[in-house]
């Protein structure tokens, strides 16, 4: 094969290398690309499904809160109406404690 074809030959196959490897370069670029916004993309998906899953915890808190703080007031309800109860019931006595103890208190002083 005469000199020049050989050189010719040599130049297209270059030529044709450098095609490929700008071609390669080009695709990983792109796939580079693609895989930054896929994980783009994963990342935004997984910060919403934590808010999303923070935001039901704090509900099922404050579900827990409310049911206790109602549990505790009911509690309270009770018991207030349990001291009544006996407060009413010790009227009488209570009354008759102080009428003795004023009648004792006269009679100490004549």
């Amino acid at each position: 094969m005469p000199r020049p074809e050989v050189l010719d030959r040599v130049k297209d196959a270059e030529q044709e290398a450098d095609e490929i490897v700008a071609e390669a370069e080009e695709d990983a670029e792109e796939t580079v690309a693609e895989a930054r916004e896929a994980a783009d993309e994963i990342r935004e998906q997984v910060r919403n499904e934590a808010d999303a899953e923070a935001e039901a915890r704090l509900e099922d808190a404050r579900e827990e809160i409310e049911a206790e703080r109602e549990r505790i007031l009911d509690e309270g309800a009770e018991e207030r109406e349990a001291l009544e109860a006996r407060a009413e019931g010790r009227e009488e006595a209570v009354v008759e404690y102080v009428v003795t103890q004023f009648e004792e208190a006269v009679h100490a002083q004549t």
